[in-house]
């Protein structure tokens, strides 16, 4: 699909590819789980954030980004990420699983909890180069997806929608999504031009997530 934003040339385009495939080939680690914004580590360096409702498949997807199995605890039961998970990528960047949004089978203060504690990050995390919005391929945007993003918009960071379980669906549906994905996109300020379709367990889409966020690394 045609989006509105000038072309990389297949040179520049290339050495984007090669950078974050050899990016997320290095050393990660996991840092800490934060349960409060006074324990985050030092904004000493750019870092990016992934956020989806619960089950959108988050876990997974940072696993498949970085090749490995057990990397984020990947789980049926929605709502198992609890924390502001960071993983730092050969201490040049920081990689953040937030908690997911939506359902989840704990309590309704708890759940607030997570709720207060990702949005005062959202706002207030002054070296957050972009949050990556995964929603999932079967479903399309839901209600809370529109209400993170006009969140977003308002608190002007940067994101982008990353559909994920793209393999899961068939062409005819995934067309549909992305069109009206994309024209929800054009109704929000702060929101990237293009949508990244994904699949975890295909590796569709994988190496162009790299690229992009390794984009943010080769800046500074």
């Amino acid at each position: 699909m045609d989006v509105s934003i000038a072309p990389l040339s297949e040179e520049d385009d290339a050495k984007d590819l090669e950078f974050g495939r050899k990016f997320f080939a290095s050393g990660v680690e996991f840092v800490m789980g934060a349960v409060d914004l006074e324990s985050l580590p030092s904004p000493d360096r750019p870092e990016v954030a992934f956020a989806g409702r619960s089950n959108v498949g988050k876990s997974s997807l940072i696993n498949a980004l970085f090749r490995r199995k057990a990397l984020a605890r990947a789980s049926n039961t929605p709502g198992r990420t609890r924390e502001l998970n960071y993983f730092t990528v050969q201490d040049r960047m920081y990689v953040v699983d937030l908690p997911g949004y939506g359902y989840a089978k704990v309590t309704r203060t708890l759940v607030e909890k997570w709720t207060k504690l990702t949005r005062r990050y959202l706002q207030g995390r002054p070296s957050l180069m972009r949050v990556y919005v995964l929603v999932d391929s079967r479903h399309g945007l839901k209600p809370n997806d529109e209400e993170l993003m006009k969140e977003l918009d308002v608190a002007a960071v940067s994101y982008q929608i990353v559909l994920t379980k793209a393999d899961k669906c068939k062409k005819t549906h995934l067309d549909d999504v992305l069109v009206k994905t994309y024209a929800s996109l054009k109704k929000h300020l702060a929101a990237h031009p293009t949508v990244i379709l994904t699949s975890a367990e295909k590796g569709d889409g994988i190496e162009t997530l790299r690229s992009e966020i390794g984009k943010f690394v080769e800046k500074n």
